[in-house]
């Protein structure tokens, strides 16, 4: 796993061989994902949330375009760790990660972000739900980002902020946006 680019871009991430709930994003899909965003998104100083993080990678690469505050949400003990542990090894400052549950995280916060990726277990059974909350929940700041990824089974072109999609095999992504 590697950082793509920016100020830290290049740079090698080796996860714990045992991931036991997590799936990280491919380097190629991440790649196409940012590819997609660098032509929407300033990244710079942004308020970033990335649920479901796994391995700390999409908010590594965040970090590295220049977000401004990012918050990590894992709730997986050793997961937790590693990312916190990568993050101080690669002295990201105002990278904040909490262990709780996201649903949990959701109803609970106060705050609104520039861009929140979402990347679940694709065989969690509530993941539909997810676009929904964030909308629901006014987590969007004013064009305000989110993205999940799933796979090709699932489809939220009705769903509220819905702005499009994009396939990279077992791999979607759906854009929703807070115009």
């Amino acid at each position: 796993m590697r950082i793509i680019a920016g100020a830290l871009g290049g740079r090698k991430i080796n996860p714990p061989s045992k991931m036991p709930y997590t799936r990280p994003t491919t380097d190629i899909a991440k790649e196409g994902l940012f590819n997609i965003l660098q032509n929407h998104i300033d990244f710079e100083n942004m308020k970033t949330l990335d649920l479901f993080g796994g391995t700390g990678s999409i908010s590594y690469e965040l970090a590295s375009r220049g977000a401004g505050k990012l918050t990590v949400i894992e709730k997986d003990f050793s997961m937790n760790e590693f990312i916190k542990k990568t993050a101080r090894e690669l002295q990201l400052k105002n990278f904040q990660v909490l262990k709780t549950d996201v649903f949990r995280f959701i109803q609970q916060c106060q705050e609104q972000f520039d861009f929140i990726f979402a990347g679940p277990p694709y065989a969690l059974a509530n993941i539909d739900d997810l676009p929904r909350l964030v909308a629901e929940k006014k987590l969007l700041a004013g064009n305000g980002w989110f993205v999940l990824e799933h796979t090709p089974r699932n489809n939220y072109e009705g769903y509220a902020l819905f702005a499009s999609e994009r396939n990279y095999g077992t791999t979607v992504f759906s854009f929703f946006v807070n115009k």
